[in-house]
């Protein structure tokens, strides 16, 4: 798990903001918890020849993936 946090400032459409926050909020996650996993995926999806740290890989893989 990182131990400093960054900020990153992301430009939304009104509408869509409103969106995502209800779907996060049915969810019982916060917008931000959404932002991060989401970064985590595209990471390891697209991570091409960089090579990440077990911690990343780790922290991405659901129950069913794990075999």
């Amino acid at each position: 798990m990182e131990n400093r946090t960054a900020r990153l400032t992301v430009l939304i459409d009104p509408r869509k903001k409103v969106l995502f926050d209800e779907i996060c909020a049915q969810q019982d996650l916060t917008p931000s918890q959404v932002v991060r996993r989401l970064v985590r995926q595209y990471m390891v999806d697209n991570a091409g020849n960089i090579e990440l740290p077990d911690w990343l890989i780790r922290g991405t893989q659901r129950a069913d993936d794990s075999e």
